[in-house]
């Protein structure tokens, strides 16, 4: 490698520093992260219609608010009385298994949802799922 600098290089330089243009941050645009919002919602004591019908509402609410992802508890479903009734489902009664099936079976609420999937153990564990929705079309 050689000590000398080339005139271009002097002149591309000098171009360089007179120019009153200014060179964008490439570190400030780069760390700006998009808004990613997040919902809670907890549906312990709601009976099975009344969680539906909550959770339709809430993931339709929480579309237009644009909002990202929905953390959805319906608990395990150990304190159910479903066991007792010899009529009614052990799993499709319980809120675990029967929310995410109905949201699955209802063709408006899928059309706005992207995935749905376990949750990850800090947030519920098996005790509940996420909810993530597609972008909000302006």
């Amino acid at each position: 490698m050689t000590n000398k600098i080339s005139e271009k290089d002097k002149k591309d330089w000098e171009d360089f520093v007179s120019n009153s243009e200014k060179l964008p941050n490439k570190d400030s645009t780069q760390n700006k992260k998009k808004d990613f919002k997040i919902r809670s919602i907890d549906l312990h004591g709601y009976t099975l219609d009344e969680a539906n019908k909550f959770i339709e509402d809430i993931i339709i609410q929480s579309h237009q608010e644009k909002i990202n992802k929905l953390i959805v508890i319906t608990g395990k479903g150990i304190h159910s009385q479903n066991e007792k009734d010899p009529y009614v489902s052990k799993d499709l009664g319980i809120l675990k298994y029967s929310v995410p099936e109905f949201i699955s079976n209802n063709n408006n609420l899928m059309k706005i949802i992207y995935e749905m999937k376990d949750a990850k153990i800090e947030d519920g564990g098996s005790g509940a799922f996420y909810i993530f929705l597609k972008k909000k079309n302006l």
